[in-house]
């Protein structure tokens, strides 16, 4: 921003992002911070290059105005992308009643008894913002297909081969070879379910066969408890009347 008593500048380079044959625009503004009427003219070294909107005005008291730069389009760039154009910014009070069509060259003659001020402003060319490189979503540049776990433990490699085949080149060779492998990957898919589902009812049959052999285990001591005791009752009478017997003779 410029120290200017009248206008304040900013910026104070006009800054063009320079591109072969494409109009490029900059603006700048100026702000009137005093308690008079001012009025400006923008100059340029190269007046075909360059078309200045609005390059004439007055900007009132403790305002400010928009002032927009186009250069028109280059065929070619300068060898060291350096500009040598400048920009004068001439101000001057003016009375209130001065109006832009008003204005004439003799009120920024610094003999002509106003209160005038100069400012130069510098032209230079940077380079343009470049776009954004586009990123793929979900997956890294070289990166393999990674295979997924699915909630009944197969694996679902296929479904993102599937999805990646999409992307691929349409190109005979790699089409065939691409089928042949989703192919292959979903018939080894249903056999791992398959094996998946009997292995499950393998295990739920000797969770059955478990829990009934664990109930059986008391039912097996009761018998052959009672077998033990029904035994030894046969001996126990035995026994006694052997002992009954030798008792009486």
């Amino acid at each position: 921003m410029s120290d200017s008593e009248l206008l304040q500048i900013e910026p104070l380079e006009l800054q063009f992002p320079f591109e072969l044959k494409k109009q490029i625009s900059c603006s700048m503004i100026l702000t009137n911070k005093s308690e008079n009427h001012v009025a400006f003219k923008v100059k340029t070294t190269n007046p075909k290059k360059y078309c200045v909107r609005p390059n004439t005005g007055v900007v009132m008291p403790n305002s400010s105005c928009d002032v927009t730069v186009t250069m028109q389009a280059q065929k070619e760039a300068p060898p060291d992308m350096q500009c040598r154009d400048k920009f004068l910014l001439q101000s001057a009070v003016v009375n209130s009643w001065i109006a832009s069509k008003d204005i004439t060259p003799e009120m920024f003659n610094k003999d002509s008894g106003n209160q005038v001020e100069e400012y130069k402003l510098r032209v230079a060319y940077v380079p343009p913002p470049q776009p954004p490189s586009p990123v793929r979503e979900g997956s890294e540049e070289g990166s393999s297909p990674k295979a997924s776990v699915s909630e009944n433990g197969t694996v679902n490699q296929a479904s993102d081969l599937n999805k990646m085949s999409k992307g691929l080149p349409e190109t005979n060779g790699i089409t065939s070879e691409v089928n042949a492998l989703i192919s292959k990957l979903r018939e080894e898919k249903q056999s791992a379910i398959q094996q998946n589902n009997s292995l499950r009812q393998e295990l739920e049959l000797v969770r059955r066969q478990g829990q009934s052999s664990t109930a059986g285990v008391p039912i097996m001591f009761v018998i052959i408890g009672g077998l033990i005791g029904i035994v030894l009752g046969y001996l126990l009478n035995g026994i006694l009347i052997s002992f009954v017997d030798n008792t009486n003779t």
